[in-house]
């Protein structure tokens, strides 16, 4: 959850109806526990907004309440404390998802989300590396892995993996060691809404990930005998240390720090710069719609637009 959520308990008689919606976001939707934790807290806060129903035995959100008016109010408030036009839009969506579920449970007469238009999300891509930082970040984590120790074998497999493949940080944790054919180069990963895909990956990764199996075994622990990435306890491996690892990575190699998710975009503005089609990258990317691929074109546009100024003599 971002650092902007104002922090509120639901209502002692909202609870009941949040368990319910959080079962179906797991259950129907497919969603992750990071992303039912937001849903729930956009939820609570939207319920708070309203006010208490009269006669209840315990303090519960009004939901007959709940229409067009409330959720504009609602998300106008949000913008009034400075929320970014991208996490309103996503806040819209949750709200969405909120009261098409209510409806289509009984819980509420009419959708009121369906009138409900949210507004257009920021453009701006996160950064990303250029071709040579990202060598010297993948440069860096092969020499440091010289040393033998199987905790650096892994931070350079974990990168030229994340690096070659574009996959989330998420999917990269959830990787089990069946998942992977070396042969082939080529990892299944199982992404947004539980749906699984196939994504190649490069010799240099390949070669990395060879090394780290090797070493794999000095980590594994009987609790966690699939997980392809280990932690220093032999447990699956977790988001958190791989954002250390990859804060670490970018520091040493002297380049812009980066999350794991900048090496996602990175690996995108690459392929597209190099001649890849769209739609070949939402493939790779796993997102749903073509339309959340084409973020990055603007990227490797503004990078020919530069490269044309700085050559073309009549730029």
């Amino acid at each position: 959850m971002t650092s902007t959520r104002v922090a509120q308990r639901p209502r002692p008689g909202d609870e009941e109806l949040l368990h319910a919606y959080a079962g179906y976001l797991e259950a129907q939707r497919g969603m992750s526990a990071h992303t039912v934790r937001a849903y729930l807290g956009d939820a609570t806060q939207l319920l708070r907004s309203l006010p208490v129903r009269a006669g209840a035995a315990v303090e519960t959100s009004d939901l007959d309440r709940l229409d067009l008016t409330t959720l504009r109010a609602w998300l106008a408030d949000q913008a009034r404390r400075g929320l970014s036009r991208s996490t309103l839009a996503r806040r819209s969506a949750s709200a969405r998802t909120f009261t098409a579920w209510a409806h289509r449970t009984g819980r509420l007469p009419t959708d009121p989300g369906l009138r409900l238009l949210a507004p257009r999300p920021d453009t701006v891509v996160p950064a990303t590396l250029a071709v040579d930082e990202a060598a010297a970040v993948l440069d860096v984590a092969r020499t440091r892995a010289d040393d033998g120790d199987p905790a650096h074998l892994r931070d350079w497999a974990a990168l030229e993996l994340l690096y070659a493949s574009g996959v989330r940080v998420s999917e990269l944790v959830g990787v089990d060691v069946d998942d992977l054919d070396l042969d082939q180069r080529l990892v299944r990963v199982l992404g947004k809404g539980g749906k699984e895909r196939m994504v190649p990956f490069g010799v240099p990764a390949a070669r990395a990930l060879r090394e780290w199996l090797t070493a794999r075994p000095r980590l594994v622990v009987p609790t966690s005998p699939h997980a392809l990435f280990l932690g220093a306890r032999g447990g699956r491996w977790d988001v958190r240390q791989v954002r250390a690892v990859v804060h670490e990575l970018t520091a040493l190699a002297g380049v812009r720090d980066l999350a794991p998710h900048g090496l996602r975009h990175t690996a995108a503005t690459h392929l597209l710069d190099g001649g890849s089609d769209l739609r070949s990258v939402q493939e790779v990317l796993g997102h749903a719609s073509l339309a959340t691929t084409q973020r990055y074109t603007h990227i490797s546009s503004e990078r020919l637009r530069a490269a044309f100024r700085q050559a073309h003599p009549r730029a």
